[in-house]
Parts: C-alpha cells; sequence; structure tokens
C-alpha cells in the first residue's frame, strides 16, 4: 500500500498495530528497507517513506537540508498518526533533530554520522562534486562509500569499473541515479553540526543501535551520544556493520532490537 501527504512525500505502508516510520540514509529509498518493514508488520504497521528527491516523493527544492526534511517528516506524522521514529545514518540524524520539536515518543537510531571528535564524516564532498561535474558517477559513488567507511579497505582502481558494471546492469541502473542525491545527505549532517550537548533536551525514550563491524568514527559519535540523551537505551549488534537495516544487510537483527523497543 502506498501513501501521499499533501506535500508529495509517498511512502509504503505494512502490517498492523502500533504505528512506526523508517526514514532510510544515504543513497537509498524506501525500497532498501522492505525486508526491515516486514519482519516488524507482523506487530506493528510501518511507513517507510521516500525521502524527498528519492524513489516516488517530490523533487527537493534549491537549499533543501536538515530543516525541510523535518518539516517532510512532520507531514508524515500528522498524516499517519505515528509517533514512533525509526532512522538509519543521515534519517538517525532527521529524527533526532525531529525529536526536539515533533511529537514523537521514541526513536531508534542506527549510527547517525555527526561531527565529533575531530572527524569530519563529509571529507568526501569535495572530490564527490568534482567528479560529479565531469560525469564520472562511478567514481563518486565510490568516493561516498570510501568516505563514508564502506569498503574502507578495497582499492579505489578496482571499486571503479565494478562500479560502472554495476550502474550499467539492471539491477544497479537504481544506484547510479542515487548518487547525485547524497547532496542532499551532506547537506542534513552539515545543518546538523555542533556540539552533541545540544542533544540534551531530547526527552524522549531513545535506542541507540550500532554494528560490531562498523567504522570507528560511527561507533565514537555513538559513544558521544550515549551519556548525553537522558532517556537512552545502547544495543551494539555482533557481526554487521553500518547497513544492517538494508535489505542487504541483517535487517532481522535490527527487527528484533525494533520490536523490543517499540514494543
Amino acid at each position: 500500500m502506498t501513501g501521499t501527504t499533501g506535500t508529495d512525500i509517498r511512502w509504503r505502508a505494512f502490517g498492523g498495530g502500533p504505528k512506526i516510520v523508517l526514514l532510510h540514509g544515504g543513497m537509498q529509498t524506501s525500497a532498501n528497507l522492505t525486508r526491515l518493514a516486514r519482519a516488524l508488520a507482523t506487530d506493528f504497521t510501518v511507513y517507510v517513506p521516500d525521502r524527498r528527491g528519492r524513489g516516488r516523493s517530490g523533487p527537493a527544492a534549491a537549499g533543501h537540508g536538515l530543516r525541510a526534511e523535518i518539516d517532510d517528516l512532520a507531514a508524515v506524522l500528522d498524516e499517519t498518526g505515528a509517533r514512533n521514529v525509526f532512522g538509519l545514518s543521515s534519517g538517525a540524524v532527521i529524527a533526532l533533530r525531529a525529536a526536539m520539536e515533533l511529537p514523537i515518543d521514541r526513536i531508534a537510531l542506527y549510527e547517525p554520522p555527526l561531527k565529533y571528535g575531530g572527524h569530519d564524516p563529509l571529507a568526501w564532498l569535495p572530490r564527490f562534486e568534482k567528479e560529479l561535474g565531469r560525469g564520472r558517477r562511478a567514481a563518486a559513488f565510490v568516493t561516498v562509500t570510501k568516505g563514508t567507511g564502506e569498503l574502507r579497505h578495497v582499492p579505489r582502481a578496482a571499486l571503479i569499473p565494478m562500479a560502472g558494471l554495476m550502474m550499467r546492469s539492471g539491477a544497479g541502473r537504481g544506484i547510479g541515479e542515487l548518487v547525485p542525491t547524497m547532496r542532499l545527505d551532506a547537506a542534513v549532517v552539515e545543518d546538523a553540526a555542533g556540539p552533541l550537548s545540544a542533544y540534551a533536551t531530547v526527552d524522549v525514550e531513545t535506542l541507540l543501535l550500532g554494528g560490531e563491524r562498523s567504522p570507528a568514527y560511527l561507533t565514537a559519535v555513538l559513544n558521544g551520544l550515549e551519556p548525553v540523551l537522558p532517556r537512552v537505551r545502547r544495543v551494539t549488534l555482533s557481526g554487521v556493520g553500518h547497513l544492517a537495516a538494508d535489505d542487504s544487510g541483517r535487517p532481522e537483527l535490527v527487527a528484533a532490537e525494533l520490536r523490543r523497543f517499540f514494543r
């Protein structure tokens, strides 16, 4: 089932019961969280929006950033009546910031890439923009993946041809179309920059999720958030990394924790 708000944000809906919104991360659409949504649908009504500029939702306007993402989430919450939110990566940044102002009861955050401890999670952006400007979409894809900590041990020279082949195939063509949308995710992370102490005002039940195999800087962000958030629980999932919630990962592990938390 699909739905839409008056601001042309479209979503997939699954199941029945208490309501949860799932926010995808960068280079993803609602389709990437299908397995997670179906795993939760036995106990919950699950709404998975396409964030603006991706999937079936409307285009992102110039200057689209964190403020617009929070407004879009507000529209989804208003339309569906949901008060529980899970966010993956940049989706977790949106959920965390939205909890400071929207009528949200519980948030679950999977590794928000916030700036913390001297690490710049957007150090990849200048090279990414140059490669996109030259039409080198496969190279830009590799820059993002390596810059965000995925496939960091594989040489670029090996990854770029593989990425190009993937984007020319039927299954991988959608990834190529999503590469430029990483600018929108970068804007969310940039707009959220600031001391983690600001999140001491997030007075909602919060679950911090991370993967045992995730990049160290993402674990450091969770380490920084845990003592700041007033009502927090922390879980590290064994044997998985940053994309555990994605259809390509181990979404059943994430679903088990979300089921316990949101129930």
